[in-house]
């Protein structure tokens, strides 16, 4: 399967706030979309607040694992649902907030994967990973949201 290509981003310059600009994307329940869209996205987080290590990295990496759990575990990869992605950039840092269509789940529940028991498993890193690249990661209530924050420095 070729790579999709018709994500198509819209920015809006923002006033009042912390942050300047706002970008949305919404991103189909196909895993085929998600480098794609970390492209787009982190294309747009290349002339700001942080380094290139952090962008090439850091925000390419968790958010590739956000937009990912959103697909094939909120949205089971159901091809009538989508996944929203709104991204704060800012002179301080850089929010990212990807949200699916799926029912929630609770994140404190999930477990360790550097437990014994848990480190031959194939899955189940993704929280793990998400919370060790970025500066802050918070879930809506309900569990159907993350919130991954990169500061500048």
């Amino acid at each position: 399967m070729a790579a999709p290509t018709v994500l198509e981003l819209r920015r809006t310059p923002v006033a009042g706030t912390a942050f300047d600009t706002e970008l949305r994307l919404d991103v189909p329940s196909d895993v085929a979309f998600v480098g794609p869209a970390v492209d787009l996205i982190s294309a747009q987080c290349h002339t700001g607040v942080l380094s290139f290590r952090r962008v090439r990295f850091n925000l390419r990496t968790a958010l590739a694992e956000a937009l990912t759990n959103a697909i094939l575990y909120g949205n089971g990869a159901d091809p009538a649902k989508r996944v929203r992605v709104r991204v704060e950039l800012g002179r301080q840092a850089v929010r990212i907030h990807v949200e699916d269509d799926g029912r929630g789940f609770d994140a404190a529940a999930v477990p360790d994967p550097t437990a014994p028991e848990r480190l031959l498993c194939e899955d189940g890193r993704g929280l793990f990973v998400m919370r060790h690249l970025v500066d802050h990661v918070t879930f809506n209530a309900r569990g159907n949201a993350v919130c991954l924050t990169l500061m500048a420095g």
